[in-house]
């Protein structure tokens, strides 16, 4: 017996016994770390939208889950890029009408906008109207887009705010539906004549994609040369990250990280879950 008493042979089994729970903990952090590398890297990711390019699709504060296998893995699929993944594996070109996660050419930044033309088409906007290897994108008006304003999204100048009775007010925006030769269909925002409204011709390069945003007179896409924080030019298919899969859950901007409960009341719930 040591000098407290304790046999020493105890004192061998219980210090044996914390170290094979340490080891244990340890085994599991790992392994949950590991798993959510390869979900990571290989199945999805997480991505905020920053700003209202895509309304009225996908609106500030939606987080959405980018699907990380349809357009094959490279290094951008893996955490802050790191170059472990040589050229781009399982590579598969997106279909016109996708909307595409990708890293801006020069800033490295995510951006999320819509494919619109593929290698070898000619596209040319023209007041509004998308031409497409000579066909114009048909447009039909809908019932407007009534945007809550709020932190996140706040009335542009393209919207008509209106106060509502109960307090609050909503942002009114003329909405389309514009329909891709496929049959695909989705809706875009128009604020009206922009000098982005008159683009092109020219022919989609090798390797590469044009892409626009929804909201057509908010967008920096591919009608803008790429430069830091602004237009992306066109797109090379090696830069692309995922597909946009749904929105889990979407906030306005009004919760406060030092007010739990405001976590709960900025929340969209009529956006939780929404498929894109």
């Amino acid at each position: 017996m040591d000098e407290k008493g304790e046999p020493a042979t105890d004192r061998y089994a219980s210090g044996k016994a914390r170290g094979g729970r340490l080891a244990s903990l340890l085994a599991l952090i790992l392994g949950v770390a590991l798993l959510a590398l390869t979900v990571r890297t290989f199945a999805f990711s997480l991505f905020t939208i920053p700003s209202e390019s895509m309304m009225p699709g996908l609106m500030p504060g939606d987080t959405i889950a980018a699907e990380k296998w349809p357009f094959g893995y490279s290094n951008n699929s893996l955490p802050f890029d790191l170059p472990l993944i040589p050229g781009r594996w399982f590579a598969h070109q997106p279909e016109r009408g996708d909307v595409v996660i990708f890293k801006h050419p020069v800033d490295r930044t995510d951006y999320v906008k819509r494919v619109i033309g593929l290698p070898g088409d000619e596209v040319e906007l023209r007041d509004g109207y998308v031409i497409l290897n000579g066909q114009i994108l048909s447009q039909s008006a809908t019932d407007e887009a009534i945007v809550p304003v709020g932190p996140n999204t706040p009335c542009a100048w393209g919207g008509r705010e209106e106060a509502r009775a109960a307090g609050g007010a909503d942002c009114r925006y003329r909405r389309n539906r514009e329909y891709l030769p496929s049959g695909v269909s989705y809706e875009v925002l128009d604020y009206g004549r922009t000098p982005q409204d008159t683009w092109g011709p020219r022919t989609v390069p090798a390797g590469t994609l044009f892409v626009l945003g929804d909201n057509r007179d908010n967008s920096m896409d591919s009608r803008f040369p790429a430069v830091p924080g602004g237009g992306v030019g066109f797109v090379a298919q090696d830069q692309l990250v995922g597909q946009a899969g749904a929105v889990l859950w979407s906030t306005d901007g009004s919760g406060s990280w030092l007010d739990p409960g405001s976590w709960f009341s900025g929340l969209r719930r009529e956006r939780t879950g929404k498929a894109l």
